[in-house]
């Protein structure tokens, strides 16, 4: 069938809206009609070349809106219900079947190379493919195939634009938070980035009740909304230049925790010396390739501190999706705070908005 796509066709260039073909349903695939789509950081690395994804391409890993059709072999959902899509994962390996599908074995081949796993691609354009199924359903669109293990159903009072959002950059920050660190009431907690998924991680950190947060954020408006939203303190990068200097005015002995969403190797670097005894750095920002491993090795020997990188927020998406919906309904996630909506026509503009921190958030409406 004939949709409308916001294409990305060359590293670094505007994406142009344009209409491409959508394959038919397979046996295992569901067509939904998007309503809403978080513009995620993660569509902007794909689109400028920084992951190994090959352009022109269909991108867009947080989309939200209603089932249309549903192939031969799909149980879960059924034309007619309301979706939220998320990354894709196998189901079979054994960390998916350990409660970690973040970490499928399959998880590179079903969500990253732009292409089901029978190489076939499922969006064309005058007899050419392009590339697609990007985490499972590139849907920066006004339609996208997805998979069983990509969708959760959602109730009737949780809004697209509010959802979509959950299925990438919100269960990333708030999960890393409350599930990858897990990080203990009353605990230290420096998060590096004060945007969508930093501010999640904020809101995470709330309901954690940890006791001294901190985030580091060149903007104002974004530093003013986070001491808003539960951050205990505040550090301008530009004004404070030495963030150890500047973490350790705070909690002299180093934080607890500590979370990365902006992937600078000179922040990454920076954070290590902000670590306290048994400190652990949690790492979802995407750093250049060939980036080392932060930190001297004789120092995270000597405090026993741990360095990893989180994908996803360890979530699995059936259990912790539904959990961050209550916490929105129950008003302990505010995410509306952080959301701006656009018309996908206007992806350009609001990617300028985005970088340029007018708004946190973007959401794309089809």
């Amino acid at each position: 069938m004939k949709i409308t796509a916001a294409v990305a066709r060359t590293p670094g260039a505007d994406f142009t809206l344009e209409t491409v073909e959508l394959d038919e349903p397979r046996a295992d695939e569901i067509r939904v009609r998007i309503h809403a789509v978080g513009l995620c950081h993660t569509d902007l690395v794909a689109r400028d070349g920084a992951m190994p994804f090959a352009l022109p391409a269909v991108l867009g890993h947080e989309g939200a809106g209603v089932v249309e059709a549903v192939g031969s072999g799909v149980t879960k959902v059924v034309a007619g219900d309301r979706v939220a899509i998320t990354f894709r994962s196998c189901g079979a390996c054994a960390r998916c079947k350990s409660g970690d599908p973040a970490y499928c074995h399959s998880m590179p081949a079903m969500n990253y190379i732009g292409m089901r796993l029978d190489g076939s691609k499922s969006i064309h354009q005058d007899g050419a493919d392009l590339a697609s199924n990007f985490f499972g359903q590139s849907s920066l669109a006004s339609h996208a195939l997805t998979y069983e293990r990509n969708v959760i159903k959602l109730p009737a009072d949780m809004p697209f634009e509010i959802a979509g959002p959950m299925g990438c950059g919100i269960q990333t920050g708030a999960g890393g938070i409350m599930k990858a660190l897990a990080c203990e009431a009353g605990s230290s907690l420096l998060i590096l980035g004060g945007g969508a998924v930093g501010l999640s991680a904020v809101m995470g950190a709330k309901i954690q009740g940890c006791g001294t947060v901190i985030v580091v954020e060149p903007h104002a408006v974004r530093r003013s909304l986070a001491l808003e939203l539960g951050a205990t303190h505040v550090i301008d990068p530009v004004a404070e230049p030495d963030l150890a200097a500047a973490v350790r005015a705070i909690v002299p002995i180093g934080v607890d925790y500590a979370f990365d969403t902006t992937g600078r190797p000179e922040t990454l670097t920076a954070t290590m010396a902000c670590l306290g005894p048994k400190g652990v750095f949690g790492i979802v920002g995407i750093p250049p390739a060939g980036t080392p491993m932060p930190g001297d090795l004789g120092t995270v020997l000597t405090f026993g501190q741990t360095v990893r990188g989180i994908i996803e927020g360890d979530s699995d998406p059936d259990v912790f999706l539904p959990e961050l919906m209550t916490h929105w309904r129950e008003g302990r996630l505010p995410l509306e705070r952080l959301i701006k909506t656009f018309p996908l026509a206007q992806i350009n503009e609001a990617v300028v908005a985005q970088h340029h921190g007018d708004c946190v958030k973007v959401v794309l409406l089809t």
